[in-house]
C-alpha cells in the first residue's frame, strides 16, 4: 500500500512546451515557401508531438 504520493506539474509543462513547438512545426508545414521547408515543418511537428505525449506520461 502506497502512503506517499508526489505530485508534479512537469507533465503539464512538457506538454505545453512541446505543444507550442508542434504548432510552430504545423505553421511551417502550411506556410512554408518550398517543399523542403514544409518537410522540415512536418518533421518538427511530429517529433514535438511525440515528445509532448512521452513527457506527459513520463512525469505523471
Amino acid at each position: 500500500m502506497e502512503t506517499k504520493t508526489v505530485q508534479s506539474d512537469k507533465s503539464i509543462g512538457f506538454a505545453a512546451l512541446f505543444g507550442v513547438l508542434t504548432l510552430v512545426g504545423a505553421g511551417l508545414m502550411v506556410a512554408g515557401p518550398d517543399q523542403l521547408t514544409k518537410a522540415l515543418g512536418f518533421m518538427v511537428a511530429i517529433i514535438a508531438a511525440s515528445l509532448a505525449v512521452c513527457g506527459a506520461h513520463l512525469f505523471q
